[in-house]
């Protein structure tokens, strides 16, 4: 009774991001930050053994503090699995294609572009925008002038 309570409970939960053998990770600190992995084995309540071959991630003990789970779930991913495995995967799985599809994905690569601009670069998007902004406005004002 109680196994069935619990299972409807997880059904209807608004959360979807769980723990899992196969779930693909983003690492947000240490040496690999920034990079994914997928949960081979979880180990304890605090830490998950990870291994991200196609990234340069190697195979170790992660906490989770220093982790953040993704949408992305391998299926049918075995527990335990060696890297070549785990590489197999998800190639076949096309993991680094769908995490370049996500809004997160592309969020970070502005965020990188955005970093590595320069000055003269900061100054010809500001002059850009206020560009757009002066014809926007234009348009706006023809609208409402002719709308009287």
């Amino acid at each position: 009774m109680r196994l069935r309570k619990l299972n409807t409970e997880i059904q209807n939960s608004s959360f979807k991001r769980f723990v899992e053998v196969g779930r693909v990770v983003f690492i947000n600190y240490g040496d690999d930050a920034g990079k994914l992995a997928v949960i081979v084995d979880i180990i304890d309540h605090n830490r998950a053994l990870i291994d991200g071959p196609t990234t340069g991630v190697a195979r170790h003990a992660h906490a989770f503090r220093r982790l953040t789970l993704t949408d992305l779930v391998i299926k049918d991913f075995p527990r335990g699995v060696r890297s070549n495995i785990v590489k197999k995967y998800f190639e076949k799985e096309d993991i680094l294609e769908k995490w370049n599809q996500t809004a997160w994905a592309r969020k970070l690569e502005n965020r990188k572009l955005k970093a590595s601009l320069t000055d003269f670069d900061r100054f010809k998007i500001l002059k850009f925008k206020k560009q757009r902004r002066r014809i926007v406005q234009v348009e706006v004002a023809s609208l409402k002038k002719s709308k009287k």
